[in-house]
């Protein structure tokens, strides 16, 4: 399957996470449709490399080891209040409500989804 390159300028996609074919898989599909992207296996490492440079999207997985992406989210967010989050989870009983730590523009993709849903939704958040 080709996707055709998204027609949203260059934008810089900071992805986390934990699962190894997962974020390779995430990174290739997100590259080919004309993304920037820079993975890591977990949301500390994630969050030092934001220290470091912007970003236009964070991406992450929630549940992942040493800080979840709810954490990371929250950090990132006061790093930079500009900076457009997406959960992607497994878990369908993982939901952001109020109480959450999360920021509250934030958007979830529930896996499995199909690597269409995925750019589109990707785009859509940066266009927004």
């Amino acid at each position: 399957m080709t996707l055709k390159p998204s027609h949203q300028p260059i934008c810089r996609i900071l992805l986390a996470e934990d699962d190894d074919s997962m974020r390779g898989f995430l990174e290739r599909a997100l590259a080919k449709a004309g993304y920037d992207v820079i993975a890591f296996p977990n949301g500390a490492e994630a969050f030092e490399r934001l220290k470091e440079e912007p970003f236009t999207l964070l991406l992450t997985d929630i549940v992942m080891p040493r800080m979840d992406g709810i954490e990371l989210a929250r950090r990132a967010s006061e790093l930079d209040p500009d900076l457009k989050i997406m959960f992607i989870t497994g878990f369908a009983a993982v939901t952001l409500n109020n109480d959450s730590a999360a920021p509250k523009d934030a958007r979830v993709l529930s896996k499995p989804f199909h690597l269409k849903d995925l750019v589109r939704e990707v785009d859509r958040l940066l266009a927004a």
